[in-house]
């Protein structure tokens, strides 16, 4: 289905939305939460928009409205709006005018029934991806955690003896003796966190090289005061924007002391998680 065409089919949405998270894809469960006034849906009606602009209607219990949020412009400004949400990720509550004039911080829908409907656009997404880059001490500790916490790992090096299904046997591995096509053959998205735990500078900057530009929820990296602030100059002189620099957590982790691998780990970890639960 493309852009604006109308709902795809009538299906159980909740049938569904698993087999799509097994594909990977990204999604959007909209659901009209209240409406005042004359509107085209009922509250609890719902929607499912997936990030390639798919739309799915469901049957709603207790209403009268069969998998459709009102169709037309309406249908089609929730699923702009639900495509950002899923861009962005992150949920949100909209207000849509139903009126000739939309008031405040309603959206324009076009229609002219006299109310307004509040819609919640849930983001939904597979789970979170985690770029471990290095596979040394500090990169298997972080491993070992954001296994447990329900991460999926790929873990990017260069090396043979460190990089290996033993250490890291949950782990999507990706090995090239070119460091720089390695790091090339890794993919991310906005829903990835990237670790840059490796510690050799050279490596370092070429991972920063790699992902600072990308649309990642995480980017972090590990070292000292010194190579951090060398390593940001460098970035610097590359042109890459201050705000994509600004936005790298180095030294990577919560402030909380950390000295061992275990340690360090954990604080990686609490910081993902912090990221994570932003809302």
């Amino acid at each position: 289905m493309s852009h604006g065409d109308g709902l795809t089919n009538h299906v159980d949405i909740f049938e569904l939305m698993p087999i799509l998270l097994k594909e990977g894809k990204r999604m959007a469960l909209c659901t009209v939460t209240e409406k005042i006034g004359s509107g085209p849906a009922e509250v609890g009606t719902r929607i499912l928009v997936t990030e390639d602009a798919k739309i799915f209607g469901a049957f709603c219990t207790g209403t009268s409205a069969v998998g459709t949020i009102g169709g037309g412009e309406l249908e089609r400004t929730v699923m702009d709006e639900a495509l950002k949400a899923i861009e962005e990720g992150r949920s949100k509550s909209l207000k849509f005018s139903l009126r000739e004039k939309a008031r405040g911080n309603e959206l324009e829908t076009g229609l002219w029934c006299g109310g307004t409907m509040t819609v919640f656009i849930d983001v939904i997404g597979p789970k979170p991806e985690l770029l471990i880059v290095g596979s040394g001490h500090i990169a298997l500790q972080t491993y070992r955690i954001a296994d447990l916490l329900g991460f999926n790992v790929t873990v990017v090096d260069d090396s043979k003896e460190t990089l290996t299904e033993k250490k890291f046997p949950k782990a999507k591995l990706i090995y090239n003796k070119s460091f720089a096509k390695a790091l090339k053959q890794a993919k991310v998205g906005v829903s990835t966190y990237v670790a840059i735990v490796h510690g050799e500078p050279k490596h370092d900057l070429a991972a920063l090289r790699r992902f600072v530009r990308e649309k990642v929820s995480y980017l972090g990296l590990l070292g000292s005061a010194r190579k951090i602030d060398k390593l940001k100059e460098i970035l610097r002189k590359d042109g890459v924007p201050a705000k994509a620099i600004d936005r790298i957590h180095a030294p990577i982790g919560l402030d909380i002391n950390a000295q061992t691998p275990e340690e360090i780990a954990v604080s990686i970890a609490a910081e993902l998680i912090k990221e994570r639960r932003k809302t």
